[in-house]
């Protein structure tokens, strides 16, 4: 594997910290700028608005310029956005600079994965993308944890400014790792970007993403509630428990790109397969401290072990605008983290129980395996048309040449 991975591994690790780190910081931020917890919880929202609106619209009007150029002015944003946030002086600022710092998120991750797979041989993509998202697991295990002692030893502006050195360090690793390129698409405008989303193949596969990992933050959103409540956790265990659920994400999202080079419709029913029966049994494994345990790495597994086969089939579903594509696979992956969140609650509000957010998630699962099968469906269908219009250009040359003969 390339070393240039590595810079993209950075970018994902500073991306991953701060897009987490916000849940941690809510008491602190709520108290320094004198508003509520709920007024604070905006600043989470404000961040993955950022990301939807901002991954598809950044990745389409870049699409001509080189993607190394792309990857560290998408970087700099980032920075520009951190950095803000360190300094904004009341609650309507910091929003704007949430905002701003979701903004290149997903461009970053849906150019880096083009990148990453045109670096390596064509059975080394998944692995390839699987060790850009490295860095996004294992901020879950180390950077989100230390940004949160830091902000709370320090204040919560020192986070951001950490974050944005992570960010420097990003753009000096992709300015000496990430080759020169001059690869683009053709001059077809912002519209024919667009045209490359209008084809089934490509939304199918962006709703089993919403879907699936709607499935993890139905949960996860609420896992808390569920270790303290229904587990018997003490509260100051939980920081530790969230970064197992850290190292369970790692191990799927390195053991799915691995099983994704070998079978990529089948790493994706298996890794959705496994979700359902994880989220089904988490009522049950959340009666001990141990089983508890088990389970939220089991989950981080579980679900990360998609995250590679769902952006590779998105790329090759819109191969003809890839980048956009695989940014727009990760706007489905904000959303999921929201829509995920909102059912979820809708579970609990009804009084199901604390641990009812994950039948909720299992219910998307199957949501999610049943999409990915019509998917399969459509393209089995789509197969044999395919082959015909293959075999009728085929002679179409040959017929023209022995008229000319």
């Amino acid at each position: 594997m390339p070393l240039a991975l590595l810079a993209l591994a950075v970018g994902a690790f500073g991306i991953g910290t701060t897009e987490f780190v916000m849940m941690g910081l809510l008491p602190d931020v709520a108290d320094d700028l004198h508003i509520s917890i709920p007024s604070a919880g905006h600043l989470v929202s404000a961040y993955a608005l950022g990301v939807v609106i901002g991954a598809p619209l950044l990745a389409a009007v870049t699409a001509r310029m080189s993607r190394r150029t792309v990857l560290i002015s998408l970087m700099g944003l980032f920075v520009a956005g951190n950095a803000l946030s360190a300094l904004a002086p009341d609650n309507g600022w910091l929003l704007a600079a949430r905002f701003l710092s979701g903004l290149p998120h997903g461009a970053f991750f849906g150019v880096g994965a083009v990148v990453a797979t045109n670096m390596v041989a064509p059975e080394r993509k998944a692995r390839s993308v699987s060790l850009m998202f490295l860095g996004l697991t294992v901020a879950n295990v180390a950077g989100v944890p230390v940004a949160t002692l830091m902000g709370q030893n320090l204040g919560w502006r020192a986070t951001f400014l950490g974050v944005s050195a992570i960010g420097l360090a990003a753009i000096a690793a992709l300015a000496l790792l990430i080759p020169h390129d001059h690869e683009h698409t053709t001059a077809q405008g912002l519209r024919g970007e667009l045209a490359a989303l209008r084809s089934l193949p490509v939304w199918l596969s962006l709703g089993t993403t919403v879907a699936g990992f709607g499935a993890l933050f139905s949960a996860y959103s609420y896992i808390t509630p569920m270790l303290t409540d229904a587990a018997g956790y003490a509260g100051a265990s939980v920081t530790l428990l969230l970064a197992l659920f850290g190292v369970g994400a790692t191990a799927g999202n390195l053991l799915g790109g691995r099983l994704a080079d070998h079978s990529l419709r089948g790493t994706l029913f298996g890794g959705l397969a496994s979700l359902v029966v994880v989220l089904a049994l988490f009522p049950l494994l959340m009666r001990t401290e141990l089983t508890a345990a088990v389970a939220v790495i089991l989950l981080g597994m579980a679900a990360f072990a998609t995250g590679s086969p769902l952006q590779l089939m998105v790329m090759e579903k819109a191969a003809s605008a890839p980048s956009l594509a695989s940014s727009a696979n990760q706007a489905a992956f904000n959303l999921a983290n929201a829509g995920g969140a909102w059912i979820g609650g809708l579970a609990l509000a009804a009084g199901f129980g604390v641990t009812s957010p994950s039948l909720a998630g299992a219910a998307l699962a199957v949501l999610g395996l049943a999409v990915a099968a019509l998917a399969y469906t459509v393209d089995r269908r789509r197969a044999p048309a395919a082959g015909r219009e293959r075999i009728v250009a085929s002679h179409v040359p040959q017929e023209t040449e022995a008229v000319h003969h």
